[in-house]
């Protein structure tokens, strides 16, 4: 079937109840179909089948990629009976999506939204090869022409199986919906329902709901309305992100302090960030957070934040997105007087902590195994002296602590062996080059090497360099070429799958982002789109989670 012929767009309804009409409005059962032309071959890759139930008792739906591993389709697909709310987890019936190229993969999650039609549904394998679809960001015009596609019943077929389109005009928007009719005989039939509502740029707008039917197969003969319900996902960019944070696999963990307030958010593999959270909101309040640091185990990201009492509080956050409480470190290792920062770092299930505090340094571990802390240790005690200490960066390499404490503009280091002991202090400048005077540190494990970048001259300037596993180090090399002309306020590094990743904030209130690939090469730096973080930017921290 031509473009130039009349079409109906088929959408394939989670049920097979017909649709209750009501002072002239769709007032229940899901959309039906889109009968309309065949989709090119290539086109709309990411647009799937879905078969909900067994053979005795199936329904079809059209749902589409996100990503490799998660689909948006609609909740009523997956409904027990109509009107009925979808849990999250397992699907209630064995469930199927059918990918472009043919593979059958059973959905084995689902998170819906509680406001709308809506569902995100996780593949037990990622759709390898094929892209997900790209998100609009906002909402189209009134009158625009939009494209709806799926593999429910055309005017002609009971079940194609091919992939039809079909176009159709955006009448009103409302808080979670649009209404859309049809072009000509276009319109959304029963298998399209779950289908993607696309705008011209070709990205997702809404995801089809509930249609008038008029003119598709099965439809009684006086029905010849081909109005719709799309429900709107343009609007919900974090929601979405978030949800794709819950997949298994490396992803960076970031802290942001801004004010008194602290924010987490989460850069996921594909480069996209999530929004950020407020931690206080999860966690409880402890007074507002002066800075924070981070640190992955497994799945679990562990914050540790000085709260505006003066106290260091430990939580964390699951990797199904649940947060623990604040718990009082000091209650727990002891207290510190005028505590000014903090790093934390994973060694195994360990948790590290070092503390400045007093000008001094002190260190505590919380056991992985039973979650209790050492008492706090003053690392001059072993180390030796340096005069005041005004910041700490703390990382893993091969199992052993490293430690850079700042004194005097300067950054000293000394290594935490196995045993419990630690080296002498050793002068950075003197293996890695002489700098101006240093403002933030930061840094991160590799293997056997530790990565520590530093921002010098009031910010003005920022440098990495390398401690190896044998003991040597690469000189300072300077990171304008790969973070930009920024005066940074605070860096940050992080190991993630086993790649240094580096941010900063800066004095203009911006954060920029950029990766050092495990061929030593830079990625290009890219601005942080901090959704949901208000105020002055202070600190920063960054880990790695699986």
């Amino acid at each position: 079937m031509s473009f130039s012929r009349p079409r109906t767009v088929l959408i394939s309804s989670a049920l097979v109840s017909a649709i209750a009409v009501s002072a002239g409005l769709i007032t229940s059962a899901p959309a039906l179909a889109v009968t309309g032309p065949e989709a090119a071959a290539g086109q709309l890759a990411s647009v799937v089948r879905l078969n909900i139930g067994d053979e005795a008792n199936s329904r079809a739906c059209t749902g589409i990629l996100v990503d490799q591993t998660w689909l948006a389709t609609a909740a009523s697909c997956f409904a027990s009976t109509p009107g009925t709310t979808v849990p999250a987890g397992k699907p209630a019936l064995k469930s199927t999506a059918t990918l472009n190229d043919g593979k059958a993969v059973e959905v084995v999650d689902l998170v819906p939204r509680t406001d709308r039609d809506l569902v995100l549904a996780r593949l037990a394998t990622p759709a390898a090869g094929i892209a997900g679809i790209k998100r609009a960001a906002a909402a189209p015009a009134t009158g625009a022409e939009l494209t709806a596609a799926g593999f429910g019943r055309t005017k002609t077929e009971w079940v194609p199986d091919k992939l039809h389109t079909g176009t159709f005009t955006l009448g009103t928007t409302a808080a979670t919906t649009y209404a859309i009719t049809g072009k000509g005989t276009d319109v959304l039939c029963k298998g399209d329902t779950g289908g993607p509502l696309l705008n011209a740029a070709g990205e997702l707008v809404g995801i089809n709901s509930r249609s008038w039917q008029g003119g598709c197969l099965g439809a009684p003969a006086a029905e010849t309305r081909t109005g719709a319900i799309t429900t709107r996902i343009d609007d919900l960019a974090d929601w979405v992100q978030g949800v794709r944070a819950l997949t298994p696999g490396w992803k960076a963990e970031s802290l942001v302090q801004a004010g008194s307030t602290l924010y987490q958010g989460i850069r996921l593999a594909d480069g996209s960030w999530t929004g950020f959270t407020d931690v206080q909101a999860k966690s409880g309040d402890i007074g507002g957070v002066r800075t924070a640091a981070v640190a992955g185990i497994n799945g679990d990201t562990h914050v540790v934040a000085l709260g505006g009492n003066g106290r260091l509080w430990h939580t964390s956050r699951k990797a199904d997105g649940t947060w623990g409480v604040f718990g009082d470190i000091n209650a727990e290792a002891g207290g510190l007087s005028n505590i000014t920062q903090v790093s934390t770092v994973s060694i195994g299930t360990d948790l590290h902590v070092v503390a400045v505090a007093g000008g001094r340094v002190f260190h505590t571990v919380r056991s992985g195994a039973n979650g209790t802390w050492t008492p706090f240790g003053d690392v001059a005690g072993a180390v030796g002296p340096i005069g005041a200490v005004t910041s700490v960066a703390t990382a893993s390499a091969g199992g052993q602590l490293q430690l850079v404490a700042v004194s005097g503009g300067k950054a000293f280091h000394t290594v935490r062996a196995t045993t419990g002991h630690w080296t002498g202090w050793g002068d950075v400048a003197g293996v890695a080059g002489v700098t101006g005077p240093i403002s933030s540190v930061a840094m991160a494990g590799a293997a056997g090497d530790a990565h520590i970048v530093i921002a010098t001259d009031s910010g003005t300037k920022q440098y990495h360099s390398i401690r190896y596993a044998n003991g040597t180090w690469a000189p300072f090399g300077d990171l304008r070429d790969y973070l930009g002309a920024v005066t940074a306020k605070s860096v940050a590094a992080g190991t993630v799958d086993g790649e240094l990743q580096v941010a900063v904030t800066t004095t203009d209130n911006r954060i920029v982002h950029t990766v050092r690939h495990t061929d030593r090469t830079w990625g290009p730096t890219t601005p942080v789109a901090a959704r949901g973080v208000t105020g002055t930017l202070g600190s920063i921290s960054l880990a790695g989670t699986l």
